[in-house]
């Protein structure tokens, strides 16, 4: 009887060994945030109205409401990580931040990388050019110079389309949005490729610009971004755009920072 307590002793303090490794193993983002009492967003800040500074040089926009309210729904703290439109994916996997607000398509290649929610914005790319470009439509915009932002969908797919064109040599890209805005004002390039909902606060801030042609590639369809392997915290993230929705403060904030009935966030014979 000694003898067989003697043997599975080690093989009961195992047993509890290893259910304390499962335990710990268990923990993941939605425990690391509230345990830290700080939620860390990574948010583009040039991205208007979606992201931006105001006048009192303070993050705003749909996306920087968007994480404070899901600080609010964790009772947390919501810190604001400037990113660029190429820092948001390393902000992630480096972990500087536990999600990313920023416009983030779901690409299939990009969740090699990182997680993503269901679809929290829907947005289409559009140019803005300057007013003597004579850029009415797409096609106007063979021969021309095109500037984006780097590692963006528009010009991703702008660079396809360039291809087609023999023109890639006319493209221009820019580390932000601004950059782009202010190279089509001086003149360095003559169209600067957009969402839609950009669209209006820049012609607003520059007077040689105006709304030019919509892009042809398909909607964008942008997610929540948080760790690829982190499955209880992308449901999470998941559970939260839901409840925006449901709760109308989606479209409360679309209609505040861009105005009109907020897009339909499903997609057709897909269910989430």
């Amino acid at each position: 009887m000694k003898t067989f307590t003697k043997q599975i002793t080690p093989i009961v303090l195992g047993a509890v060994m290893a259910l304390g490794f499962v335990s710990a193993a268990q923990a993941d983002k939605l425990d690391d945030v509230i345990s830290e009492g700080t939620l860390r967003c990574g948010v583009v800040l040039d991205f208007p109205p979606i992201g931006y500074r105001d006048a009192n040089n303070e993050p705003a926009g749909f996306d920087v409401e968007y994480c404070k309210d899901l600080a609010k729904a964790m009772d947390v703290d919501a810190a604001i990580l400037p990113v660029t439109w190429a820092e948001r994916l390393p902000a992630i996997v480096n972990n500087r931040a536990d999600v990313v607000f920023g416009g983030t398509s779901d690409s299939l290649q990009r969740a090699i990388t990182v997680g993503f929610s269901i679809p929290y914005a829907i947005y289409y790319s559009q140019a803005i050019v300057g007013k003597d470009s004579g850029i009415k439509s797409v096609e106007d915009m063979k021969g021309k110079r095109i500037a984006a932002a780097v590692g963006t969908l528009p010009e991703k797919e702008f660079l396809k389309l360039a291809k087609e064109w023999g023109t890639e040599d006319l493209y221009q890209g820019y580390q932000s949005e601004n950059e782009v805005f202010l190279a089509v004002a001086q003149g360095k390039a003559d169209a600067g490729l957009t969402t839609n909902t950009a669209v209006k606060p820049v012609v607003q801030q520059f007077d040689s610009l105006i709304a030019g042609p919509r892009m042809p590639w398909t909607t964008d369809y942008t997610s929540v971004v948080g760790p690829r392997k982190d499955q209880g915290w992308l449901n999470y993230l998941n559970l939260f755009v839901t409840h925006q929705v449901r709760s109308g403060r989606y479209q409360e904030l679309w209609d505040t920072y861009v105005g009109g009935e907020a897009p339909e966030l499903r997609i057709p014979n897909v269910l989430y």
